[in-house]
């Protein structure tokens, strides 16, 4: 396994629709270790895959139920099955360091995912839990967080940091 290092954009990566992981093999558990130090050093509350250079359905965020900001939650292959309450939520990400807004999501949520060990977890997410399953959810499917920008908005948010990043 090559050593994984974390995406900045525009790294085209960021972009790819994620397949689905059908074996959660040695290689796996690696990468999510690795993932978690990306985490914690970079000081981040979620990571996907594509943010490593991992084209498939897995992420790793702060489990907000516990105290310890070293306790992580595993997800792959993660659905959201029911969402109500929009909020609107301050968001920023480790691929694109520096850069924030303000982003509609859902307050709430049912979600299905598969932990490290296999098994298929159903739960209720709300508040930051919630929202960073979201945004982390949108990075497997191609989707960064200024695309949830009002047109307007986007287009000038992307102008900015094309300018920035592509110097």
């Amino acid at each position: 396994m090559n050593k994984i290092s974390l995406r900045i954009y525009p790294d085209e990566v960021l972009r790819t629709v994620c397949s689905e992981i059908s074996n959660i093999d040695s290689n796996i558990v690696k990468i999510v270790e690795s993932m978690k130090e990306i985490m914690i050093k970079e000081k981040g509350i979620g990571l996907a895959g594509p943010q490593v250079g991992l084209t498939k359905r897995l992420f790793i965020t702060q489990d907000f139920s516990k105290n310890d900001t070293l306790d992580f939650l595993v997800m792959i292959n993660p659905k959201i099955k029911e969402k109500f309450g929009e909020v609107s939520s301050k968001e920023g990400c480790l691929s694109i360091p520096g850069y924030y807004d303000y982003i509609p999501r859902f307050d709430n949520i049912s979600v299905e995912y598969v932990d490290l060990n296999g098994d298929l977890n159903s739960k209720v997410f709300e508040s930051m839990q919630s929202i960073v399953f979201q945004h982390e959810l949108d990075h497997l499917d191609g989707i960064l967080f200024p695309d949830r920008l009002a047109k307007i908005r986007k287009e000038i948010f992307f102008k900015k940091i094309n300018k920035e990043f592509k110097k």
